[in-house]
């Protein structure tokens, strides 16, 4: 099951610490089971830790004939999370926005109003697959253009309407970096991916040591082997091979981000559900690039794949600081998926991370520090807190309520980075002398004491001011 070369160099010896061994045997069994009761001839699974692999097994094992723990896989549609990171690689270079329609980019595609944004978010209306034979097992000449991925009518559903995921979507956007760079998509995944993050174990094409691909009978312990074909132009959707190794410090990326290949912020923004819906409201969604499942009281952010021969699934909890992916041979059986997660979870529940040590600041601006403390919205508390990058943060003093994070700005005002305030500009408004007067939040005024009566409250404060019952 597995081609014959030389095993490439074991990943260096992790920084983190140790999982502990009844951690680690509960990881063993988890992926044990799913091997044993989903009929997979392989599978192997990882699990990362504040960007280290920290776990990581095969059954079978290497030792009984089975793969090696760097065996390559192919993990099909998280391949999309990829070009989703060079499509955006390309917003924050300021060559292209989201609200772009895809025309602007590649005039000869017709997608009407479609954008690029809503490409990312599987919201433009295309179709889920391409009109011709099932692309998955057929020769990518049968596509050599993106006139043959999307047809003569390649919508499904309104544009911007609803949620529908698509193949031949992701294929357009791998065709709008190769234009933009003006390189193939392949080149660019190495130079801005895969040589930064050093993901030497993830490749266009297969690259041995890797498992081939099976599909198991129904209901027989039998085997048949899968074609493996070169996606072409739809190679964007679901072309790579990889590890779960390496899909796991690929998922300690999109943890923190990286600023040779993005930043946090914008890593974060993927993991954004792209029609957010009220917060606790939702189990599952879909970002820029990324899936989101949200349940057992945490979000997990990566994707799903799947080709004929293969399953794979990468799953990320940033607020846990860990990743675990799950990698299999089959057609059809383990749900990596699911698997994934329980490894997650295992790892999360049993040994919960230490959290880094308080530091203070190393350097403290006497007007920043001015401007903590307790601020009123009408009668209602706040606290602003200075944070370590000196941006703000401002939260209700007790009980739910609108607050937010703020980046600071050249010109001295803040941007909201989350919640309700997300976009949003705070602003310091000062007095003739220099003092501060209040503080403006998309208009609404906060002032130092309830209805402070100088501060510019609109509509004015009452010139009675508090007062009993009448």
């Amino acid at each position: 099951m597995i081609s014959s070369s030389p095993t490439s160099p074991a990943s260096a010896t992790s920084a983190a610490e140790p999982l502990l061994p009844t951690t680690e045997r509960t990881l063993l069994r988890t992926i044990a089971v799913a091997q044993s009761e989903g009929r997979a001839p392989s599978l192997s699974a990882a699990v990362a830790r504040d960007g280290d692999v920290v776990w990581s097994a095969t059954r079978p094992a290497g030792a009984d004939g089975g793969p090696a723990a760097d065996t390559q896989y192919r993990i099909g549609s998280i391949t999309k999370t990829f070009t989703a990171v060079l499509v955006l690689r390309l917003r924050d270079e300021g060559l292209l926005d989201l609200g772009d329609p895809v025309a602007r980019h590649l005039p000869d595609t017709e997608l009407g109003e479609a954008t690029v944004g809503q490409l990312l978010a599987h919201t433009a209306g295309l179709a889920a697959e391409t009109p011709g034979p099932w692309w998955e097992r057929t020769p990518a000449a049968l596509r050599p253009g993106l006139a043959e991925v999307l047809g003569d009518d390649p919508f499904r559903h309104p544009v911007g309407r609803r949620f529908h995921y698509s193949n031949p979507g992701y294929t357009v956007l791998g065709s709008l970096v190769a234009a933009v760079r003006g390189r193939s998509w392949a080149d660019v995944l190495k130079a801005e991916i895969l040589e930064p993050l050093g993901l030497d174990r993830t490749s266009v094409g297969p690259m041995a040591p890797y498992a081939e691909g099976w599909a198991v009978h129904p209901h027989a312990d039998a085997l048949l082997p899968e074609p493996v074909e070169d996606l072409g132009l739809m190679a964007p959707a679901g072309q790579l091979w990889s590890t779960a190794a390496d899909l796991c410090r690929f998922g300690a990326f999109l943890a923190t981000g990286d600023d040779r290949v993005l930043s946090a912020a914008t890593v974060r923004e993927m993991a954004t559900p792209a029609a957010p819906p009220e917060a606790g409201e939702w189990e599952s969604g879909y970002g820029l690039g990324v899936q989101l499942v949200n349940g057992g009281g945490r979000t997990l952010v990566g994707h799903a794949g799947s080709l004929p021969g293969y399953l794979a699934a990468l799953w990320v909890s940033p607020a846990d600081g860990l990743a675990a992916a799950t990698v299999a041979n089959a057609t059809a059986g383990p749900q990596p998926w699911l698997v994934a997660a329980r490894l997650l979870g295992t790892v999360a529940d049993a040994e919960p991370g230490i959290p880094p040590a308080w530091r203070p600041l190393t350097e403290v601006d006497p007007e920043l520090l001015a401007l903590t403390g307790t601020w009123y919205w009408g009668p209602r508390a706040h606290v602003v807190r200075l944070l370590p990058d000196r941006g703000l943060s401002l939260e209700p003093f007790e009980g739910p309520g609108r607050g937010a994070r703020f980046r600071a700005g050249a010109d001295g005002s803040w941007t909201g980075l989350n919640g309700y305030y997300a976009g949003e500009t705070l602003r310091v408004v000062h007095r003739e002398d220099g003092s501060v007067r209040h503080l403006d939040l998309g208009s609404f005024v906060f002032t130092r004491e309830p209805y402070e009566p100088d501060a510019g409250v609109p509509g004015g404060v009452d010139p009675g001011g508090w007062r009993g019952t009448p």
